[in-house]
């Protein structure tokens, strides 16, 4: 299987023939985007899966943010616009995890560091919460669940 970029460049084709405009737009942003971020810097780099889905939930939240803007400012036709595009841009994201799938990780993470040898408390809260955010990357609320990693631990 292919990198996120290679399907973002294969659908943008498929739009351009199909002539969807507001997802041509939009992957042709998130594909300048992902450039910019690409030869930026000092030295080239080249994005991994990792960073595009960090790099397009920024731009899905930056779009729903605008579109929040838009619709106080009594332009519902722009917000609409960029809330559509917030809303195609998710559909390249993994799929967000429950409070349940997460609260299995936790217990998972914390009866491996159990299998470490130390019962896990609240000094096991680093080695617990790096196996977690290993596992959750991006698909739960960061806060959310070093509370609930803090509320077990405790």
């Amino acid at each position: 299987m292919g990198t996120l970029k290679d399907q973002l460049r294969t659908d943008m084709t498929h739009h351009l023939k199909s002539g969807n405009k507001l997802a041509l737009m939009t992957l042709r942003n998130l594909l300048g985007e992902i450039n910019t971020k690409e030869k930026g810097g000092k030295t080239p780099v080249e994005l991994g899966d990792e960073q595009v889905v960090a790099l397009l939930q920024k731009e899905a939240a930056r779009r729903r943010e605008t579109a929040l803007t838009y619709g106080d400012a009594g332009q519902p036709e722009r917000a609409a616009m960029e809330t559509a595009e917030a809303d195609f841009i998710e559909t390249y994201l993994p799929a967000p995890l429950t409070s349940e799938d997460v609260s299995e990780i936790v217990d998972r993470a914390i009866a491996a560091v159990a299998a470490g040898g130390e019962a896990p408390g609240m000094r096991q809260m680093g080695q617990v919460m790096k196996i977690v955010s290993a596992e959750v990357a991006g698909r739960f609320d960061g806060k959310a669940t070093s509370e609930m990693v803090k509320s077990r631990l405790a």
